[in-house]
């Protein structure tokens, strides 16, 4: 797949090469939780101009809303259920192209059309939330996606 340019002249690698540093610099010295994932859904969302943004927080194996950006969203999913949940069964990175074709997909928004969901581990390793983005266009998210939104999940991996 080749690198979209973006309408104001940009490619989506670019994007996220001032993005991630501006991400750093929001949670420096900021120990809240919340208030860190709330502005790094806010950042990711205005920054590269996604559908939906947010984290899901693990508790009691399942995964429960936290900060996000866009439409109303499930509150609760089951390890194992839809995308957010393969990724939290996996532990790992899911990308999906068109959401309609993934086996138990959770549709909180018929507009969603792809997503990828990244896992976000603390300094001991552990799974603490996932970070599902969704799009409302179809095979949005690729490699370069993939690699920033891990490092995006690193920082925010940090401080839970």
């Amino acid at each position: 797949m080749s690198e979209s340019i973006h309408i104001d002249g940009t490619t989506k690698e670019e994007k996220y090469l001032s993005l991630v540093p501006q991400i750093k610099a929001l949670v420096e010295g900021e120990q809240d939780t919340i208030a860190n994932l709330a502005n790094i859904t806010a950042a990711i969302k205005y920054g590269m101009d996604f559908f939906w943004v947010g984290f899901y927080l693990v508790k009691n194996d399942e995964l429960v809303l936290g900060p996000f950006q866009g439409t109303v969203a499930c509150t609760r999913i089951k390890n194992g259920r839809g995308v957010c949940g393969t990724s939290m069964q996996r532990q790992e990175t899911v990308i999906v192209d068109d959401v309609d074709t993934f086996p138990g997909h959770i549709a909180c928004s018929s507009a969603s059309k792809s997503e990828i969901v990244v896992p976000v581990f603390n300094k001991k390793n552990v799974l603490v939330a996932v970070l599902d983005v969704d799009d409302d266009k179809y095979a949005t998210f690729d490699h370069t996606d993939r690699v920033h939104l891990e490092k995006i999940c690193s920082i925010a991996g940090g401080f839970m």
